[in-house]
């Protein structure tokens, strides 16, 4: 597992290196052997000294700055020169690239490898070239023109980095302030990335819920359909219970029609039979 996980980040590693950057470096420098952890700065220094080709001898301080000022100022070190002043100036400038640019390091073949941006001035030819390695890159790696792509910011992010290595070393301190400018380009970016994240969680938590709601309503729905389905089925025995009733109620009520109807013509047959008699009775008596 150990041995596949150095793999994967060697390979990482020279796939980052591989990739066509548009930030100016110098060459690698071994740093160290990470084998041996004990002499790894004693290593590092003599790789350093044998690259540069300088080695530091005990009084080439001294000789480098110059003699001592005669008389008053006895033991005092002499003036720099310009050259000085420029070594200085240069080593200042160095190290602000060094802090804006910080510089890669890998590992390759047991030796700790360090890359650091070039302090070489760019001239207008560079700036061209820039320009034309970007528009190139661009096309080769197929960024999209429009919308949100990685490619292009990466890209983007390279030229401006190169852009601010090249002033950086003509002017430390407009190199300073692009740097507050990347940097605040870099926070802004990120903050809209991190809303941009939490309004993608806010929808997925929304759609969630919106999903288990319409769970819970269609469950709702198959529950009052058959509840509707049970009330249709108490209305249809209910109609045919009342039609039964109204069928009953309307042969009970020919029935009690037809008797009243028989009744009451025998109660006229009876009256009539009657009146015939009392007639009958008393005509012989108004004779």
């Amino acid at each position: 597992t150990h041995t596949h996980r150095q793999t994967r980040a060697r390979a990482q590693t020279m796939s980052l290196l591989n990739t066509p950057s548009l930030v100016k470096y110098d060459n690698p420098v071994l740093l160290s052997r990470t084998t041996d952890k004990k002499s790894s700065r004693a290593r590092g220094k003599a790789q350093l000294s044998q690259t540069t080709g300088a080695t530091f001898q005990p009084g080439a301080l001294s000789s480098t700055i110059g003699p001592p000022i005669s008389g008053k100022g006895k033991g005092k070190l002499a003036p720099l020169n310009a050259t000085q002043k420029k070594s200085e100036v240069s080593s200042e400038t160095e190290d602000i690239l060094n802090s804006i640019l910080p510089p890669r390091e890998y590992t390759e073949g047991g030796q700790l490898w360090v890359q650091s941006v070039s302090s070489t001035p760019a001239t207008r030819l560079d700036v061209i070239n820039l320009q034309e390695s970007l528009d190139t890159q661009l096309q080769q790696r197929q960024a999209r023109e429009t919308g949100i792509c990685p490619v292009r910011r990466e890209l983007y992010s390279q030229t401006f980095d190169e852009l601010i290595r090249q002033i950086t070393i003509n002017s430390s301190e407009r190199g300073l302030v692009l740097l507050r400018i990347r940097d605040e380009i870099r926070m802004t970016i990120a903050a809209y990335q991190t809303l941009y994240e939490s309004s993608v969680a806010f929808g997925m938590r929304k759609a969630l819920a919106a999903e288990q709601g319409k769970a819970n309503l269609e469950a709702k729905i198959l529950e009052l359909e058959a509840e509707k389905q049970e009330l249709a089925a108490q209305v249809a025995g209910l109609k045919t219970k009342c039609e039964e009733i109204e069928r009953r109620e309307a042969e009970r009520r020919a029935v009690d029609e037809r008797k009243h109807t028989e009744e009451i013509q025998f109660l006229k047959r009876t009256n009539q039979q009657l009146k015939t008699q009392l007639e009958s009775i008393l005509a012989p008596s108004k004779k």
